[in-house]
């Protein structure tokens, strides 16, 4: 089944990535990862804010007490209802050719993002997870791009791309026995960042490929959203309905003609369900 898209914003990021629906507030966000801004998007007037976080700025999520938490260059940072500047938490390895890439949360509401070289160095990433009491723990060694990161609606399987593998893995809930779910073709793009809907489906971002795929429970490819950009770099259900699902895009050069950039939007059909959220 081939699915509509929709262009919501300008070319507002050079590297988009990691969108998150706040449903407290309403919001999408998502990052523009190496200008370290966080973009804000309010549906209901098309009204898109942008925050100062850090140098790099990879992946954010909302947090039950409200507020949000994101993964910056070296490791994390808080931003605390109300506030207008985020707090960052203490650094995780020295400056050097590694820097986090993009994350999510589990059912127990701790924040997952894991890191890459910047050179894409095989193996020399990680996954961490940042704990309700703010410690880090290392969840994976030697991941080389790690991207896109998911808990099913019954918090017993963990979806996650390492992008060098060109597949998407299953774990169990806490992360352990991983195994094989999808290989991508390489023809069709590189795996990315990818979400989950509530009848059990998983769909992907293609770098490279110009589309989201959407994979049933068995695996199978089962729906496909072309965007009329090259890189599609991750997808999130967002709107009061969770209906909508949003794509966000990076841009190869700035002279590309296409919309990269922008944040697309299309309505497959399906909805997403609440996402965990981080408890500390």
């Amino acid at each position: 089944m081939k699915i509509n898209v929709e262009q919501v914003t300008d070319r507002l990021a050079g590297h988009g990535e990691g969108p998150a629906w706040d449903a407290a507030t309403g919001r999408l966000h998502w990052v523009d990862m190496l200008a370290g801004d966080m973009l804000s998007l309010d549906p209901a007037g098309g009204a898109v804010t942008r925050t100062p976080v850090s140098s790099v700025v990879c992946a954010v999520r909302p947090r039950r007490g409200g507020g949000l938490v994101l993964a910056v260059e070296r490791g994390f940072a808080l931003l605390d209802p109300g506030a207008t500047a985020p707090r960052l938490l203490p650094e995780l390895w020295p400056a050097g050719p590694v820097r986090m890439n993009d994350g999510g949360c589990d059912p127990l509401g701790r924040f997952y993002c894991g890191s890459m070289a910047t050179d894409e160095s095989p193996g020399a990433g990680k996954l961490y997870r940042l704990d309700t009491d703010l410690s880090v723990t290392v969840v994976l060694d030697s991941v080389t791009i790690s991207n896109g990161l998911a808990w099913s609606r019954d918090g017993g399987t963990a979806y996650y791309v390492d992008s060098a593998t060109q597949r998407i893995d299953l774990f169990d809930g806490d992360l352990t026995g991983r195994r094989p779910f999808v290989t991508v073709p390489t023809e069709a793009g590189t795996p990315d960042g990818l979400c989950l809907d509530a009848e059990g489906g998983v769909w992907v971002a293609l770098w490279d490929g110009g589309a989201v795929h959407r994979y049933g429970p068995d695996g199978s490819l089962d729906a496909v959203v072309p965007v009329p950009v090259a890189r599609p770099t991750a997808c999130a259900f967002g709107g009061p309905d969770l209906a909508d699902l949003y794509i966000t895009t990076s841009r190869p050069s700035a002279d590309d003609p296409t919309p990269s950039g922008a944040l697309f939007r299309a309505r497959p059909g399906v909805t997403g369900f609440a996402d965990y959220r981080f408890a500390g």
